[in-house]
């Protein structure tokens, strides 16, 4: 997975760069609907609505944007009927695509995805096709910030981790979908600084691309996390690192 990692990474410091604040605040607030939803509207015990309410402090979400959409969430004012959505598909090369959507219009929602596919060398498979190569784990990134890694290995594996990588200066640590929020919050409460925290769905095996094929599946890629009603992409891509730092030194991940 770590070409993909490492993709996620590029795209979050692009996103920081261009500032896309409405499309990204759009995308939280149909997560906090959803989770509000599902959950109801208390962080305190919905463990999903806090790791929205993280992404939308990290995002710079004004608080009344958040409220409201708790309480569209929770259905104290309509405008909270937003459906969960995975779609499932084929990139360049065979790479397996998983795609989760957020939408309160399916019929678009499938369109606009399967436009993209079609646009840059992918088609749309059927429900199945895809999906046994992948398994839901959690992901969070740490600034070490001056731990060593051995003394960040110990705390992450003390803390219920099943695994740790170096990315870039900072660490990757793997935890079991059921483990994400402990795992956050020993890591927090041991003064860590999280960077991001979220659920993933991890591929089993990649499929390695490089040349022209490697830069059609970045613009893919880039295309479907840009449609407003595309929550999050997972794939199982392996790109080699001289590609992704040709495009971030380009100024263009794609």
């Amino acid at each position: 997975m770590a070409g993909h990692s490492k993709w996620h990474n590029i795209r979050l410091r692009k996103q920081a760069v261009d500032a896309q604040k409405a499309k990204i605040f759009a995308k939280i607030s149909r997560e906090i609907i959803v989770a509000a939803r599902t959950g109801g509207g208390d962080p305190a015990t919905n463990p999903r609505l806090r790791l929205a309410l993280d992404r939308a402090r990290d995002a710079g979400m004004p608080n009344e944007n958040v409220q409201r959409a708790i309480k569209r969430g929770t259905g104290e004012i309509e405008g909270g009927h937003i459906e969960e959505l995975v779609y499932e598909g084929y990139g360049p090369g065979g790479v397996a695509l998983l795609i989760e959507a957020q939408t309160d219009n399916r019929n678009r929602a499938r369109s606009d995805i399967r436009a993209a596919l079609h646009k840059y060398g992918g088609n749309m498979g059927e429900p199945g096709c895809v999906s046994w190569l992948f398994q839901r784990k959690g992901i969070i990134v740490v600034d070490p910030q001056g731990m060593s890694e051995d003394e960040l290995m110990l705390l992450a594996a003390d803390a219920g981790a099943e695994d740790i990588t170096p990315q870039d200066g900072t660490y990757e640590i793997l935890t079991a979908y059921e483990d994400l929020e402990k795992v956050r919050a020993r890591l927090q409460a041991s003064g860590v600084r999280l960077l991001r925290c979220e659920p993933a769905m991890i591929p089993s095996t990649t499929v390695p691309l490089d040349g022209d094929r490697a830069r059609q599946m970045m613009k893919l890629m880039q295309a479907l996390e840009e449609l407003d009603d595309v929550q999050r992409v997972n794939a199982n891509f392996d790109i080699p690192d001289s590609i992704l730092e040709e495009q971030v030194a380009s100024g263009n991940p794609t």
